[in-house]
């Protein structure tokens, strides 16, 4: 049970009026007009609303204290979060030897002069180098869906006259099965290029709709295969001569088909969405050309501040000094405090706390919130000895700052193609867009959420322990992290097994599986996360829910002169944020694990929404997510295992 919080006068404004009043007769006993036109009562009801305010700021006295309680346990808020975008910079034309985007290039939001509300760039660094090399192509081989049969078609390419068919498995109807592919193997990993493909092809019969070709472009990821992203194609799905231009994701590694070790690239036949057709006949290419038109790079939203002198040692224990541009970003490799004394210049080592460092140690820390950088303490024991925690800078010492990196914050989360202006020319470059949104920007954590989280952390320490223990450092880990499920081992010597959804941030209307897949970035920062607060010899695995896909099909009515259309819609938005792992159940924070469907609860959704008269008929249905298909028959209720999570597929709502 919580400690009560002490309210120290517990008086109301109408309180300490009446007593005011009350108090009338006995001083002044020939005041008698007592009503509110009265200008003495007027005055006061005056210096009651002045009194109420005084005892309203005496009252937050123990929430100060309770504060300064937790910033002497070690409570501190968190600092702002970093957005994150990914940077595509573009060559002016394709190049014959690399093109180096080096680390540190800023990119920033363009001003609009005309709104108050954007004077000030947002800007963005680069993480790392970007290296745009040519691309390599070594060899073209076909292959079925197992990949069990490569043929090469490179010669094929090399010769006037000659073509590669793309794709040649049929079934019993002479019909292209999907699966197949045409592997493209390059010398070196093409991670983060922008990719050029001058492709001579053309498709004999009716072909495909060349907005829609049932093609898939993947890179091996070094797992399994992921999706390229297709910028452009001018060749409407391999129909025609022309280019297509993809962006290959960050990772790509080696693979080994047959004989042959190479990074691929493969684009592969598929299933045709609904209502659009396939190929009738294999496409087959002529001729194929590589080239790199650009390159993405990871960027963040900090500027780098350059090295600055914070003061100069007075020789006590317990100094402090301030950086110029708070908050600070979490230090890399060179960003450190330096000391300047007859000695030489010196660098020490940041720590978390002073409770290991003893007094030769040449330590500090670093707040990143406040940006103050502060020297060790000097503490004294119960035994009557007094330790040094840390070294004290020598008296007249210069305490500097190497360059240091600053922002963070939700601000940094800016949209799609915003970040356009480089502050430094590269060669050979042109320009550079952000070609999604920023994400993982969060402002720093205000008192009130520190005093919600103070309790929870003095209970639980930073150890990893029980199940919720696992949660609560999972979610910590990482903005990008919306839920966190921990599955304990049945016979308490198996591992832990942690179950992710992370965070989405499209529309809950249109999101897909894939879309609840964790990102090798984001998976890394909570391995990472876990590993440094689990007990030694507890393993862990992460992984996503296993996504129940449930469809519904009901009959509901409508009054007369309600557009049937709007009605079906509506419902059908509504079915789809209703079960969803983040925005469904009844509190709209995502469906519960072990918490099953039933009709009636859906009718129950399906009354409420504007335009349903009455509901007729509901039926669940469960669904595979895959391949877009009903399982079984319908039923009224849908069991839901402890390691799953709903998610809605294609529903289908008759308005009568």
């Amino acid at each position: 049970m919580a400690l009560p919080t002490p309210n120290l006068d517990d008086r109301s404004f109408q309180d300490i009026v009446d007593e005011a009043k009350r108090l009338i007769p006995r001083y002044t006993p020939e005041w008698t007009n007592h009503n509110l036109s009265d200008p003495g009562v007027a005055l006061i009801e005056l210096f009651a609303w002045m009194s109420e305010m005084v005892m309203f700021r005496l009252n937050q006295v123990p929430d100060r204290l309770y504060v300064h309680f937790l910033n002497m346990v070690g409570i501190e808020p968190f600092p702002p979060s970093v957005s994150t975008a990914n940077l595509t910079f573009w060559l002016a034309a394709a190049q014959d030897a690399p093109v180096i985007v080096p680390a540190g290039v800023e990119v920033t939001t363009t001003v609009d002069a005309g709104s108050l509300s954007n004077t000030t760039p947002i800007v963005f660094t680069t993480n790392s180098e970007l290296s745009i090399s040519p691309p390599e192509l070594r060899t073209v081989v076909t292959t079925d869906a197992r990949a069990e049969r490569l043929t090469s078609v490179s010669e094929d390419l090399k010769y006037v006259g000659s073509s590669a068919t793309c794709f040649s498995t049929v079934d019993s109807a002479g019909k292209l099965v999907p699966g197949d592919a045409v592997m493209f193997g390059f010398a070196a990993s093409l991670a983060g290029m922008v990719l050029r493909l001058s492709i001579d092809a053309f498709a004999q019969g009716i072909g495909v709709d060349p907005r829609y070709p049932p093609l898939a472009w993947e890179v091996w990821q070094g797992e399994g295969w992921i999706a390229a992203e297709v910028y452009s194609d001018t060749t409407g799905g391999l129909n025609r001569a022309g280019e297509i231009l993809l962006l290959i994701p960050n990772e790509h590694e080696m693979l080994t088909l047959g004989d042959k070790a190479h990074y691929w690239l493969r684009v592969r036949l598929t299933v045709p969405l609904p209502g659009q057709p396939t190929y009738q006949e294999s496409p087959k290419l002529n001729s194929v050309e590589v080239a790199a038109l650009g390159g993405t790079v990871q960027g963040e939203h900090s500027s780098t501040a350059p090295g600055e002198v914070l003061g100069r040692s007075d020789g006590s224990p317990g100094q402090a000094f301030q950086v110029a541009s708070p908050p600070v970003l979490p230090r890399r490799l060179g960003e450190t405090v330096k000391v300047t004394d007859s000695g030489g210049s010196v660098d020490w080592v940041e720590v978390e706390d002073f409770s290991r460092s003893g007094a030769t140690d040449p330590h500090f820390v670093w707040d990143s919130a406040t940006g103050i950088v502060r020297f060790g303490p000097r503490i004294r024991y119960a035994d009557g000895s007094v330790r040094q925690h840390g070294r004290i800078p020598r008296d007249g010492a210069e305490i500097a700052v190497a360059s240091y990196r600053h922002g963070g914050g939700a601000i940094g989360n800016v949209g799609a193609r915003t970040l356009t202006i480089m502050r430094s020319a590269v060669p050979y470059i042109s320009n550079v867009v952000n070609l999604s949104a920023a994400t993982g920007g969060v402002d720093a954590e205000s008192v009130a959420e520190a005093k919600v989280r103070g309790p929870l952390t003095l209970r639980t320490g930073q150890r990893a322990v029980t199940a919720g223990d696992f949660e609560r450092l999972t979610l910590e880990s990482s903005i990008e992290v919306a839920r966190a499920r921990c599955l304990p081992s049945s016979d308490g010597h198996g591992p832990v097994r942690l179950l992710v959804v992370p965070q989405v941030r499209t529309d809950s209307r249109i999101q897909q599986l894939d879309d609840f897949a964790i990102s090798a970035p984001l998976m890394r920062r909570i391995t990472d996360h876990l590993d440094a607060h689990r007990l030694v010899g507890t393993a862990v695995e992460v992984g996503t829910p296993y996504y129940q896909g449930v469809s519904v099909a009901a009959l509901v009515h409508t009054p007369a002169g309600r557009p049937p259309a709007l009605v079906r819609q509506r419902a059908l938005d509504a079915l789809s944020v209703y079960i969803h792992p983040l925005t469904g159940g009844a509190d709209g924070s995502g469906w519960l694990f072990d918490a099953d469907l039933n009709a009636a609860a859906i009718a129950q959704l399906l009354e409420s929404v504007e335009g349903i008269d009455r509901v007729d008929e509901v039926l669940l249905f469960e669904f595979d997510l895959r391949t877009g298909q009903r399982v079984g028959a319908g039923r009224d209720v849908i069991r839901l295992d402890n390691h799953s999570l709903f998610l809605s597929g294609n529903h289908r709502v008759v308005v009568r």
